[in-house]
């Protein structure tokens, strides 16, 4: 079983890569408390926002096509703001746009919605794809994020994997049988597929479990060596905060 679609290139070789978990946290988290904290009528510091994670994505030698797949998830969030769009008229100047007419306060929301949606959903999208999600998780617990929420997002993880297996499975078996379901009548079909599926993954995981338990898990997930932040790791960290609170911070002085 191999599955590698939630951190595909997080085995790529690039200065992004190298750097600790901690650093890229708190770096690329600094970018979106920045960036959804500042009113949408600063335009220039989402400028400074959007070329730091620029910068970061081109050092990390991540393909464009993959990131730009990834951002397109929050384009249903943005279709549904637009379609409200011309109902949002609080005064103000509007703009005629032949069938309908929007206002200028509707057009800042929706800007303010896209702008803040694709720069944030960026930075996540670049922490997960530059880092091992077991590392992750043990970034998070030496930050002293509880470990309740650690493991249980491992494990959320580990088993997204298992009913993905167990689903591959299954479509081989029905594939095999020559099923060829074109008509509504042949759903019923998928919903015992689907009811197969939760028993199955459930029966596997708790076989994964008691070999875990077996070998001596105690809730924690051992690693061979603790990393430490170095040098480049503060200066990363160090460098795309003060450049993401330079940004903010100049909207709150002027």
């Amino acid at each position: 079983m191999k599955h590698d679609f939630i951190d595909r290139y997080a085995r790529l070789e690039s200065p992004v890569h190298a750097l600790d978990p901690r650093a890229k946290t708190i770096a690329l988290f600094a970018i979106v408390i920045c960036c959804v904290t500042t009113p949408p009528g600063a335009w220039w510091p989402f400028a400074v926002y959007a070329a730091l994670v620029l910068v970061i994505a081109n050092a990390s030698r991540l393909p464009l096509k993959y990131m730009a797949t990834r951002v397109l998830i929050v384009l249903p969030f943005i279709l549904v703001v637009a379609l409200f769009v011309p109902f949002m008229h609080e005064g103000g100047p509007t703009y005629d746009l032949g069938l309908f007419s929007v206002s200028r306060d509707g057009l800042i929301v929706l800007w303010n919605v896209t702008v803040k949606a694709l720069i944030s959903v960026s930075c996540l999208i670049l922490l997960s794809s530059t880092t091992p999600f077991a590392d992750l998780m043990h970034g998070f617990e030496r930050m002293k994020v509880p470990r309740f929420f650690t493991t249980v997002a491992s494990f959320m993880y580990r088993y997204v994997f298992l009913i993905v297996d167990e689903a591959e499975r299954m479509k081989r078996a029905r594939d095999s049988r020559n099923y060829r379901g074109r008509w509504i009548w042949h759903a019923h079909v998928i919903g015992h597929m689907i009811a197969s599926l939760f028993l199955r993954s459930q029966e596997r995981a708790e076989r994964v479990y008691q070999a875990m338990s077996a070998r001596g898990f105690d809730g924690t997930f051992p690693r061979v060596s603790e990393p430490k932040m170095r040098a480049a790791d503060y200066f990363f960290m160090l460098a795309v905060t003060l450049a993401a609170l330079s940004g903010r911070l100049v909207v709150l002085w002027t």
